[in-house]
């Protein structure tokens, strides 16, 4: 996981706090002295962080969201597990389990393993792998790729670290809000079961489901497009796998229309506008994506590659919002983007009058990784 570049890099905007007399600070490095000497007389800390958030967005009702999940999700919940961290690293742990299994020729095993290092799309090496690994015939069960995504995410409950990302997701999924996943794991429904919540993993496969769920009738359903590690029947990454549903046309109007009347929120996406499946089912056959309104959570790494990414994605009807210059900030947005989109939709919900809607609230806490 990548460190913050800098210590000021965790809050998002300008800092504004105040310590124990009130008085304002504005310099960064006072700020943290004074964060610490707090911490050290066991002294509260508040701070005021002047995080803006588009209106667009939180001013959209919880049931007119469609959230979609990625790997970064899986990664700031679990860090613990590689695999979950990109398509990069599943790739590589399960070319690892496949040679611990035995389930690939240790030739195939180095030639995948140069494809991971050199081929830009991931997607497509993860493709020629699941094929590697199924029958001969085309079909994609039984195949050892199962096997293996199952060696790689063993005991998943054991893992989860940081739930800040779920309980956020969770609230919004009490409010209406419907969830997608590229993800073969299932990190968000064992959380939501621990939490007490009715969850329940679907895939493409099963029709009566996937329409249930389009049309609402599933709360904490959460619909895996690639299938789920545990269940080989629903484990698909080529399209082609998916025809029973993309030629049929009760489903494909169903989850089409969910594109042309749903805000897509993308947390955690890198690779999933060039994921063949969610291409399949979304992208080509939804028109006139310049007249929609879905959303991106991206890390701004680089400026100039960000903007460009923005004018890119406008073309999809996609806005795209930065989260902040380092990963350790995502999970304190979407916390903080959860709490807005959920504060405007309380009646009678007064905002504090120190900080301006969209700014948030809290405690400071030094992250480790800053110190």
């Amino acid at each position: 996981m990548e460190n913050c570049r800098n210590r000021s890099c965790w809050f998002v905007g300008v800092l504004q706090s105040f310590n124990g007399s009130g008085e304002l600070l504005e310099s960064v490095p006072e700020l943290f002295r004074q964060a610490r000497k707090c911490a050290v007389n066991n002294e509260r800390f508040s701070f005021v962080c002047l995080r803006k958030f588009l209106k667009s967005l939180i001013r959209k009702q919880p049931r007119d969201l469609l959230l979609v999940i990625g790997t970064g999700v899986s990664a700031a919940v679990a860090p613990g597990i590689p695999a979950l961290c990109s398509w990069r690293s599943c790739i590589e742990a399960v070319l690892g389990a496949a040679e611990q299994l035995e389930v690939l020729h240790p030739g195939d095993v180095a030639e995948f393993r140069k494809k991971v290092m050199k081929e830009r799309d991931l997607l497509v090496v993860a493709h020629d792998l699941i094929r590697k690994m199924s029958p001969r015939t085309g079909d994609t069960k039984p195949n050892f790729f199962q096997d293996c995504l199952m060696e790689v995410f063993d005991n998943l409950e054991q893992h989860i670290q940081n739930p800040v990302v779920l309980q956020s997701i969770l609230r919004l999924m009490e409010r209406g809000t419907m969830v997608l996943t590229t993800n073969y794991d299932n990190l968000l429904e064992i959380f939501g079961q621990q939490q007490g919540k009715p969850m329940e993993s679907l895939d493409l496969k099963d029709k009566d489901k996937v329409l249930q769920w389009a049309r609402g009738h599933i709360k904490y359903g959460v619909l895996h497009i690639h299938g789920l590690y545990t269940d080989p029947c629903g484990m698909v990454l080529d399209p082609s796998g998916y025809k029973d549903v993309t030629q049929d046309p009760e489903v494909m109007e169903v989850l089409q229309n969910l594109y042309r009347t749903k805000s897509f929120l993308f947390l955690g996406c890198g690779e999933t506008l060039r994921d063949q499946i969610f291409q399949a089912l979304f992208l080509y056959t939804v028109k006139n994506k310049v007249d929609l309104e879905h959303y991106m959570l991206v890390l701004k790494e680089n400026e100039d590659h960000f903007f460009k990414l923005q004018a890119d994605m406008l073309l999809h009807g996609i806005k795209v919002v930065s989260y902040g210059d380092c990963f350790q900030q995502f999970p304190e947005y979407v916390q903080d983007l959860t709490a807005q989109i959920c504060k405007e939709k309380s009646p009678g919900n007064v905002a504090s009058s120190t900080p301006q809607s969209g700014a948030c609230t809290g405690h400071f806490a030094l992250p480790e990784h800053c110190s």
